[in-house]
């Protein structure tokens, strides 16, 4: 595990805990829209990388304004991450990334014209988490509840 003194390499070691994200965009009206998508890429060096329907609101508005969130959460690490988002057509990097799993939403496989992915490089990130995993956050609650002590996760933005 990362140093707790070092934010970003604290971010980088929470990554790879999650499986989907809750991506944000803008719609055509202003407002925002979220969406859950599976990560395809769990080694973090800024990018991460989903399997999208090129016909897909999240590439209508990814196109019009790139800029997105992204909420990954487990049941003692949540992570907010602020990036720019662009439609990559890769078919050696979609083909690396498929499986029976994205089968089941894209049937006609990774040569389909319709399946394409969408990278985001993140701008920034922020963390929430709870030292120890699950045990550990339920014993400090209640600790916190019994001496009236503010409960004390880990908290810090990152510049990425």
């Amino acid at each position: 595990m990362a140093d707790e003194k070092d934010p970003h390499a604290t971010l980088i070691d929470l990554l790879p805990k999650f499986r989907f994200a809750m991506v944000t965009t803008m719609n055509e009206e202003g407002a925002h829209t979220a969406r859950p998508l599976t990560v395809q890429d769990r080694e973090f060096d800024g990018d991460l990388w989903f399997i999208v329907g090129r016909d897909s609101s999240v590439v209508a508005h990814v196109a019009a304004r790139p800029e997105v969130g992204v909420a990954l959460s487990t049941n003692d690490a949540w992570v907010s991450i602020a990036g720019n988002a662009e439609v990559v057509d890769d078919l050696a990097r979609l083909r690396e990334y498929w499986s029976p799993a994205v089968e089941a939403w894209f049937p006609d496989g990774p040569e389909d014209p319709n399946v394409t992915l969408l990278k985001i490089d993140a701008v920034s990130g922020e963390y929430w988490s709870s030292p120890g995993g699950v045990v550990a956050s339920v014993v400090s609650l209640v600790k916190s509840k019994i001496t009236g002590e503010p409960y004390e996760g880990r908290n810090a933005t990152v510049d990425l």
